[in-house]
């Protein structure tokens, strides 16, 4: 099992983001672009949850990018 890595730049700007619960863009591999505020991260996935209230998990592998909202 690998140990999640705390100290990678990506990770720690995610946790910054969490923290301050902005919200996001997040633009998928099939084109699709996601909005709303990341509430949690693993190794693996990222769930972002809409101003609807619904959660979707993300495979991090399905991410063209994630920027905050202007």
């Amino acid at each position: 099992m690998s140990e999640f890595k705390t100290g990678l730049p990506s990770v720690r700007q995610m946790q910054t983001m969490i923290q301050d619960k902005k919200e996001v863009e997040m633009k998928l591999t099939t084109n699709d672009l996601l909005v709303g505020k990341i509430i949690w991260q693993d190794d693996d996935c990222i769930c972002l949850i809409d101003q609807h209230s619904q959660q979707t998990i993300v495979w991090r592998q399905a991410l063209v990018y994630l920027k905050p909202k202007a």
